[in-house]
């Protein structure tokens, strides 16, 4: 099957597009850690200096992140993340509590967040409206670009 000229509307794909380029949801997860200066960041990625401050760039461009200098001699720049980046905190906290389940089968885990109850935070995606948890048997999909079923592209 040829792929198609112009592919699903898709949110999932606008916001991988921006951040699931390599590094950047690393970049995400140390700024949401504390750790916004270029050297914490090098160090704590593994990403190479020119690549970092690509991903950092297209952050700050997005409305992701914020640059604020700290140092002027030399000049020197923290990133912090913008209430934007700060929305896509839960994503960081799924995809791990995702890779300690299936990825991290010794049990050894690299990371624990605690919530401010005391208890440690085990990601789970609820209804805002019921709150009850999120399975994939509960959903049905509604797709509202013109032109396009479930399936892919209406018949024409």
């Amino acid at each position: 099957m040829a792929a198609t000229k112009d592919p699903r509307p898709c949110s999932i794909a606008d916001a991988l597009a921006l951040v699931g380029e390599k590094y950047s949801l690393l970049v995400l997860r140390e700024v949401c850690l504390g750790n916004g200066r270029f050297d914490q960041l090098v160090r704590n990625i593994g990403a190479p200096r020119d690549i970092l401050a690509t991903r950092l760039r297209r952050l700050v461009d997005a409305g992701i992140l914020t640059k604020r200098a700290y140092s002027e001699r030399p000049q020197r720049f923290e990133y912090r993340p913008t209430p934007a980046g700060l929305e896509l905190e839960p994503v960081l906290m799924t995809l791990m509590a995702w890779g300690d389940r299936h990825l991290r089968t010794d049990g050894d885990r690299p990371m624990v967040i605690e919530h401010t109850c005391g208890n440690e935070l085990v990601a789970v995606v609820t209804c805002r409206a019921c709150g009850g948890a999120v399975h994939h048997e509960d959903l049905t999909a509604h797709p509202q670009a013109p032109g396009w079923t479930v399936t892919g592209p209406a018949a024409s």
